[in-house]
């Protein structure tokens, strides 16, 4: 069974950063693209980012464009987002998914799917 298993949230102060990590078991992770999405209590699933199988195609939602980096390290099966000048609006439960498709992620579905880590930014 694939497992997806998403890491690195936590509480950070407006202007901070963290790093989130994901790993991918039990699947061909070099072939697969990744992406990040989050939600926010009382609002619907966003997409924040995805990167195709060998980072050549990224895509990022225009409310983290300039504040986070996706990458991929395929040699360690690991996916990361770092996210820089959080805001209060960040905080969310941030989720980890992974599709052959690259499209299928920038539109916001996936085939595989983490538990999610939460991150609160305070103000």
């Amino acid at each position: 069974e694939v497992q997806v298993v998403e890491s690195g949230g936590g509480l950070v102060q407006a202007g901070g950063s963290l790093r989130l990590s994901c790993t991918a078991s039990r699947l061909p992770f070099g072939v697969y693209a990744m992406g990040w999405f989050r939600q926010a209590p009382g609002k619907e699933r966003e997409g924040v980012s995805a990167i195709n199988f060998n980072g050549g195609t990224i895509y990022y939602a225009d409310s983290v464009k300039g504040r986070f980096t996706i990458s991929r390290d395929n040699a360690k099966n690991t996916l990361y987002l770092q996210m820089n000048s959080l805001q209060p609006e960040d905080t969310a439960m941030y989720y980890c998914a992974a599709d052959q498709d690259f499209y299928k992620l920038r539109d916001g579905r996936g085939t595989y799917w983490g538990q999610g880590t939460q991150v609160n930014v305070s103000s």
